[in-house]
């Protein structure tokens, strides 16, 4: 039985877990994208997306909570300055995993672990479905389109020649 069990130890010792995700979470701030293998993934998200949200407000102390955990200068610079910026309006689920498959040497399940709102082509996608209708409408026949079409038809005006605008000419 597995219960109260709600957390993967990855097969490592406490200090060694640490330090992957740590490292972990510094190649996913610094390249925006990382390929790592499903179960690493769904601990790295837990482990990133606090403080990507931590991020969101940049104080010294949320800094410094930061630095204790990924321990890279640069790493939380970046964080702080690009990353927080492009996620401020979203209220969380910063990461998404994409599968991949299985790797060849021991069968482990591969996937692809990145940053939102750095993927141009879901972004290309997410606008492009936007911009179409949201609702479907189903075929029309040709008599229903000719009736639709005579009804949204603006009915003609009688123009008279007392209300036609004489021109002047210089």
């Amino acid at each position: 039985m597995r219960h109260n069990k709600k957390f993967n130890h990855l097969g490592r010792k406490t200090a060694h877990r640490d330090a992957m995700l740590s490292n972990m979470a510094v190649s996913l701030i610094k390249h925006k994208r990382i390929s790592t293998t499903l179960a690493k993934a769904k601990e790295l998200r837990k482990f990133v997306e606090p403080m990507i949200t931590k991020s969101k407000e940049d104080t010294t102390h949320s800094r410094r909570n930061v630095f204790a955990q990924l321990q890279d200068k640069n790493a939380v610079t970046m964080l702080f300055a690009e990353v927080s910026q492009k996620v401020a309006d979203r209220p969380g689920g910063y990461t998404r995993i994409l599968k991949t498959g299985f790797r060849l040497g021991d069968a482990a399940q591969m996937c692809i672990i990145e940053l939102v709102d750095y993927n141009e082509n879901m972004l290309k996608d997410k606008v492009a479905k936007k911009s179409s209708k949201t609702r479907r409408a189903g075929k029309k026949t040709k008599a229903v389109a000719e009736k639709v079409a005579t009804v949204k038809a603006p009915k003609e005006e009688v123009v008279t020649e007392q209300e036609t605008p004489t021109e002047t000419v210089e």
